[in-house]
């Protein structure tokens, strides 16, 4: 099985692209598109959209499926689960990080009296 750690890193350099990135967003948004479909809005290679495709596959971002001559490929939501988690975590973190700073700050401040 592979480690969560391992699978956030994979995903993260996948959507380290902008191409990759607008990708996943597409077939977010779309739903499954032939491959075609996909390389429609880039001005890029045929072979180079493959690869971004082969970079998205091997991270669990999208699956393909095949149906006679087509290629089919939609993005796999749940495969952001991971990134989703460590945001959180990294979010619950510096929040009270933040929080306790403001607590340290708001004792050292000294009040002023009112006049």
């Amino acid at each position: 099985m592979v480690s969560r750690l391992s699978q956030l890193d994979d995903v993260l350099a996948a959507l380290a692209d902008p191409t990759r990135r607008a990708i996943v967003e597409r077939l977010l948004a779309a739903g499954e598109l032939s491959v075609g479909d996909v390389a429609a809005p880039f001005a890029i290679s045929g072979p180079a959209i493959t690869r971004h495709l082969q970079v998205l596959e091997r991270a669990g971002l999208i699956e393909r499926r095949v149906e006679r001559q087509w290629r089919y490929v939609r993005a796999r939501a749940d495969a952001l689960m991971p990134v989703e988690g460590w945001l959180s975590h990294q979010r619950r973190h510096w929040t009270a990080a933040l929080d306790r700073l403001e607590a340290i700050a708001a004792a050292q401040t000294p009040r002023r009296k009112k006049s």
